[in-house]
């Protein structure tokens, strides 16, 4: 966490991240998880890959506000307060939609962490 709030207060190591993170996502780098960007809601799947890549741009234009790491986790909390919480209507649709949420959204980070190391190393800090 010290690590993490050292190089938040470094704007210019933040301007380099989010120029990267935008580089990302205009260049849809995103082999893996290609259909992420796709912007059909019809199949209730799709719906919910589509919430992971909505927290990742509401957090990409947080840092643009705010560096400062309770600010951040709680743009995070909040979406997932909207996407995952409030809309699951029982214990065991709450479980279901969360563990999607954790699987789809960590496989995102794993390939952004990815692409920003293999081809973006000044964005990776």
């Amino acid at each position: 966490l010290q690590t993490v709030r050292a190089l938040l207060n470094n704007n210019s190591t933040v301007t380099v991240l989010r120029s990267g993170l935008h580089a990302i996502f205009n260049e849809k780098s995103l082999d893996v998880t290609k259909d992420l960007f796709q912007e059909t809601f019809r199949n209730p799947k799709k719906r919910q890959k589509n919430i992971q890549l909505k927290c990742l741009k509401n957090f990409i234009s947080s840092l643009t506000s705010s560096t400062d790491i309770r600010d951040l986790l709680s743009c995070l909390s909040s979406d997932l307060q909207t996407f995952v919480i409030k809309p699951s209507k029982s214990k065991e649709a709450f479980k279901e939609q969360a563990s999607d949420f954790m699987l789809k959204w960590n496989l995102l980070l794993s390939n952004v962490g990815k692409i920003l190391t293999i081809n973006r190393t000044d964005s990776f800090g």
